[in-house]
């Protein structure tokens, strides 16, 4: 089954402004839309829980760092080095798994990876050192990316521009839950098993997921619109991707975005314990409360759709990100952070967060054509999740995990992706009023 035969006509193609692919693309049907308001609330609910596996892989086991860094003999930096192997391995696989969508569809690549993704999943509860855990990791990390980089090409395969914001929200709202839940739901397993109890019900939500996909997921790319692609094909299409601005300046910044956030979610669990007193369940509330920030931007932003251009709704998100986190950097530095304190700053640079992702991301893919939406999507989400990761590693550079460091290298990132945007915007809106 897919949904090709609810296509509605598209009024308008999109056309290129820079660099064309080299291979002429293949000839753009009149997009998928959900048949009814059932089936749209289903594929949000498949969609959502599918980009939620990701979040849910990285965050469930935070309470548990330390345990496990005790339990395996290994040190805070290499503990957390696990967080970054899942993360390189969410980037290098949707690399390859977003190309292969485009050739193969939407369903076979998602079933894969969620067959894959619960078997290194239950894997890694058996790991004997930290070793062995990261190399399984990486590989959960591999399998996870199916399901980030093919919802969002779903997404792409359905909506454009404003209706993609507005479907990147009601997602977050859902994918959201995960990051919100996972650490509360992590730190109460604690109470119940050790840490590989954590991974045994990781596993589970695996299966469940891809029996999900199998039941209620059609295809969403009709085999006309299907491309085969050589290796040497595919590195032209990534760079003519790369020279594409409206794809790469919101792409860069949700990279730096990312790394800003990631930053927190993988070093606050350190921060929290040692410098603010806060225990396992401490921080499953604290990171509860952040993530509701999050969800609760997102929905904003879906209520500004209406009101506010895409623009400058990014615009809004990235300069309210700088000064929230600037003012935990005040905070850090005046002596007067606090676990309430420095909450409430991570709360509001969340509820910011929530209004760049969805924008970003619709910015990024809505005027690629339907057979490039996996590549796209791939190559979005691998320098989001790779230099995203690369950027949080920095936090614990040479030491121990503090606040300083961790502020310091979240400041960089907001402002970074802020004057990426900024330097961007300026010459594009000058050519929009010369064009007018």
């Amino acid at each position: 089954m897919t949904l090709a035969s609810v296509r509605p006509d598209r009024r308008h193609a999109a056309t290129p402004t820079t660099t064309a692919v080299p291979a002429a693309p293949a000839p753009r049907a009149p997009r998928p839309a959900p048949a009814g308001r059932a089936r749209a609330l289903l594929l949000v609910i498949v969609l959502g829980v599918l980009s939620a596996i990701g979040p849910l892989a990285t965050d469930l086991y935070l309470p548990a760092l330390p345990d496990i860094a005790a339990d395996l003999g290994a040190t805070e930096s290499a503990v957390k080095f696990t967080l970054t192997s899942v993360m390189a391995g969410m980037a290098l696989g949707q690399l390859v798994v977003g190309p292969l969508s485009d050739r193969w569809g939407r369903r076979a690549p998602l079933l894969t990876g969620t067959a894959v993704f619960t078997a290194t999943t239950a894997a890694i509860a058996l790991a004997p050192n930290v070793e062995v855990f990261s190399v399984l990791r990486f590989l959960q990390g591999l399998s996870a990316a199916a399901g980030l980089v093919v919802s969002r090409a779903i997404v792409r395969d359905l909506y454009d521009g404003d209706a993609a914001a507005v479907f990147f929200s009601r997602l977050v709202l859902l994918s959201g839950l995960a990051p919100m839940l996972g650490p509360i739901i992590g730190g109460q397993l604690l109470l119940a098993g050790p840490w590989p109890v954590l991974f045994g019900a990781l596993g589970a939500v695996g299966l469940l997921t891809t029996a999900l996909v199998w039941w209620a997921l059609p295809e969403s790319l009709p085999r006309e619109l299907r491309t085969a692609v050589d290796p040497r094909g595919q590195l032209r299409v990534f760079g003519s991707l790369l020279r594409d601005t409206r794809f790469l300046v919101p792409t860069l910044t949700l990279t730096l975005g990312f790394g800003m956030s990631f930053t927190y979610i993988s070093a606050f669990s350190f921060v929290s314990h040692n410098e603010l007193g806060a225990d396992a369940q401490a921080f499953a509330l604290v990171f509860a409360v952040t993530t509701l920030g999050m969800v609760l931007g997102n929905q904003v932003n879906a209520l500004l759709v209406r009101h506010v251009e895409i623009h400058r709704r990014l615009l809004l998100g990235l300069a309210g990100s700088v000064l929230s986190v600037g003012a935990l950097a005040v905070l850090d530095l005046a002596g007067a952070a606090s676990l309430v304190s420095v909450t409430a700053a991570l709360f509001v640079m969340m509820l910011f967060t929530g209004l760049v992702s969805p924008n970003a991301t619709a910015l990024a893919l809505s005027h690629l054509p339907a057979d490039r939406a996996g590549s796209g999507s791939a190559l979005l989400g691998t320098l989001q999740f790779g230099l995203g990761s690369a950027v949080a590693a920095l936090a614990g550079w040479g030491g121990a995990v503090t606040l300083t460091g961790m502020t310091a290298v979240m400041f960089a990132a907001a402002a970074g992706a802020a004057g990426v945007f900024a330097l961007a915007a300026v010459p594009a809106r000058r050519a929009r009023v010369r064009t007018a």
